[in-house]
């Protein structure tokens, strides 16, 4: 695999996260664009000619509101995504008296390439696992299961703490966030999409008493709502493409750099094959989290499920990791 220097990913990963706040206010303001194009052909009945003036002052009309809207919501989530990830996780401060055997490893190894230090965080369960999280010198965190500190030896639990440094160090945790907050938020907008549509649907389709112009008017609903849900979850498809496509490699990237920074990649591939036999954390739930994880935090099902989620996975195959770090 080419060699990348950390110098040449900080640059990429930051050209990345500003492309992702470029794009995807894009993608949404395309969206309603094209929504609002749809409304006005239906309302426009037989009518041959698009009214693209209308569009236009439709569009213009309500492109403040969904700038600002947008605006808000990502300072929310970009400043308080802390708190959030800690929520989801279950993640608690791990005190240095509790454990001075991580906070050693993780000093020694910040030391030695010359970063800050971050926070520490614990979950409290037994499965193997950790990731880094933060956007920020203030916000930086290396976040480890009880379990991989109980199961995995000093070497190993280094190259874990190595790697998640690496993420750090790469900035990769920043721009993971980023697309968090954007997934979120196009995730959030086809739920409500389509749980209009299903309230439309469900309670607004039931009466038999209607007039025709009411029926027709249920009917325009339904039409407006159906085109809203597939918009919403078409824009949402794409967010999670584009996440899909900034993920993988910076596992490759940071198990190069974790394994140069212990110093024993073979340590770290050996931590890997450990936390591989038993990943799986029971409140991990959320999809946008799971990613920052070093191996993906949910089981398989097996079978096509299995199939779909190696096909859209936000981690590379860890058998392959393995052999990466062991050809060192």
């Amino acid at each position: 695999m080419e060699y990348i220097g950390i110098h040449t990913q900080q640059v990429r990963n930051n050209m990345k996260s500003v492309a992702l706040v470029v794009l995807f206010p894009t993608i949404l303001l395309s969206l309603i664009f094209a929504f609002l194009a749809i409304i006005e052909r239906l309302e426009g009945g037989s009518s041959e000619y698009m009214n693209w003036t209308s569009v236009t002052e439709s569009f213009l009309v309500s492109l403040p509101f969904v700038i600002g809207g947008v605006l808000i919501w990502f300072l929310i989530a970009y400043w308080g995504n802390t708190a959030m990830i800690r929520h989801a996780t279950g993640a608690r401060p791990l005190e240095r008296n509790e454990n001075p055997r991580v906070y050693n490893i993780v000093e020694n190894l910040t030391m030695a390439c010359g970063m800050d230090m971050p926070k520490v965080n614990v979950i409290d369960t037994p499965e193997l696992n950790a990731f880094a999280s933060g956007i920020d010198r203030d916000s930086y965190t290396v976040t480890v299961t009880t379990g991989i500190c109980n199961r995995l030896t000093d070497e190993e639990l280094a190259g874990v703490i190595a790697h998640e440094l690496t993420h750090i160090r790469n900035r990769d945790t920043r721009l993971l966030i980023v697309s968090i907050i954007f997934v979120g938020i196009m995730s959030t907008l086809s739920s409500l999409a389509v749980r209009m549509l299903f309230n439309a649907l469900v309670y607004g389709g039931g009466s038999r008493r209607r007039s025709n112009n009411e029926k027709g008017g249920g009917a325009g609903i339904f039409v407006v709502l159906a085109v809203a849900a597939v918009l919403a979850a078409a824009g949402y498809m794409f967010t999670l493409l584009t996440r899909f496509a900034i993920s993988r490699k910076r596992e490759y990237m940071a198990d190069a750099g974790g394994a140069e920074l212990c110093g024993n990649p073979l340590a770290l591939a050996s931590a890997l094959r450990k936390i591989s036999s038993d990943p799986a954390l029971a409140d991990i739930d959320r999809q946008d989290v799971a990613q920052l994880f070093i191996i993906h935090p949910q089981k398989l099902t097996g079978g096509m499920t299995n199939f779909l989620s190696g096909l859209f996975s936000t981690h590379p195959d860890t058998k392959k990791r393995i052999a990466y770090l062991e050809q060192f």
